[in-house]
């Protein structure tokens, strides 16, 4: 396994922990002063990571197109997310990391196309994107960690 995969997939691994000590009505519950839930953050990281790679080489995701519509960057949460659609995401959480890796070794992010992050990072190939990701999912771990404590005070 490549290091930066590890670095991506370890966090995800804890965080699918999390979402089996949680309720579905909390994993899916937006606290006050928050914009976004549990579940919906899960399934957020697929699709950003989906963009930063797939999209931005020209290629189609791995996820389905109304997934990465539904959970892309500048979206909010819209529906409540049942046991059988957090499965999805849980299994996606890592496949898509484990697909991730075998389409980097097997070069198919040639036609990487440049660009800025809204945090100001050039991404100028896949190798940049790979170094970015840790630090997006790092955002997204930190809300979740946030939200459990409001959805679950007496959670450690």
């Amino acid at each position: 396994m490549l290091k930066e995969i590890e670095i991506i997939k370890m966090p995800r691994i804890g965080l699918i922990k999390i979402t089996e000590e949680l309720t579905i009505e909390q994993l899916n519950k937006i606290p006050a002063g928050f914009n976004n839930n549990i579940a919906w953050n899960l399934a957020h990281m697929i699709a950003a990571q989906q963009g930063v790679f797939y999209k931005r080489a020209g290629l189609d995701t791995v996820v389905p197109d109304d997934f990465f519509i539904t959970y892309k960057p500048e979206t909010k949460p819209e529906n409540f997310i049942d046991s059988a659609q957090l499965e999805t995401i849980k299994g996606l959480f890592l496949s898509t990391i484990d697909q991730l890796e075998a389409d980097i070794k097997n070069n198919l992010f040639i036609n990487y196309t440049p660009w800025k992050t809204r945090y100001g990072v050039e991404l100028n190939n896949v190798t940049d994107a790979l170094k970015f990701l840790p630090f997006h999912d790092g955002l997204h771990v930190g809300y979740i960690w946030a939200l459990r404590r409001a959805v679950s005070p007496l959670t450690p």
